[in-house]
């Protein structure tokens, strides 16, 4: 979802997911520090991650942007505060995608590992990925509906009925 909105925004979609996928498959040093934390499901540690955003900001292409997977941690947001601060630039909006039924998310993962050909996405990783979100990523929604740019989508549907909603919220930033 977060690929096609950059599209439609015209904004650099910005992954850590992909970031990381793509320094374990260089072998960077960073690739190898990171695949120990994504194959056992962990987040990879924050300095990683927030020296790594705050790199991938600083190009050319992010004027505008859709971060996806990051920020996970209540430090993170903190950090993207400072790097923000530091280009001038805010968040405009964060979009929370609900599903209540936990096992229709584990499928779904599953499925996109199957179509994909993410290793890190095992069934048992994905579960425990879960856990650390409630434990970790949770924290995150009051910090940002408290500040009044969280915007809950419903996350059940097929791939372009999500995407539709969550272009009516972005659409209804654009007017703000």
């Amino acid at each position: 979802q977060a690929g096609d909105l950059a599209d439609r925004v015209g904004g650099a979609h910005i992954s850590t997911g992909d970031i990381f996928r793509a320094n374990v498959a260089e072998g960077t040093p960073l690739g190898v520090e990171a695949k120990k934390y994504m194959d056992a499901g962990q987040y990879v540690p924050d300095a990683v991650t927030n020296a790594m955003v705050r790199d991938r900001l600083a190009q050319d292409d992010a004027k505008a942007f859709v971060l996806d997977g990051y920020p996970r941690t209540a430090d993170q947001v903190g950090e993207l505060d400072g790097i923000l601060g530091a280009i001038g630039a805010k968040l405009d909006g964060v979009i929370e995608l609900m599903v209540s039924d936990r096992e229709e998310l584990v499928q779904r993962m599953i499925k996109r590992a199957e179509t994909s050909g993410r290793a890190d996405d095992t069934e048992e990783v994905i579960r425990h990925r879960q856990d650390v979100y409630d434990n970790e990523t949770a924290a995150l929604i009051p910090i940002y509906s408290a500040r009044g740019i969280l915007h809950e989508v419903d996350g059940v549907g097929t791939i372009d009925e999500v995407a539709a909603r969550i272009l009516d919220v972005v659409n209804t930033l654009d007017q703000a």
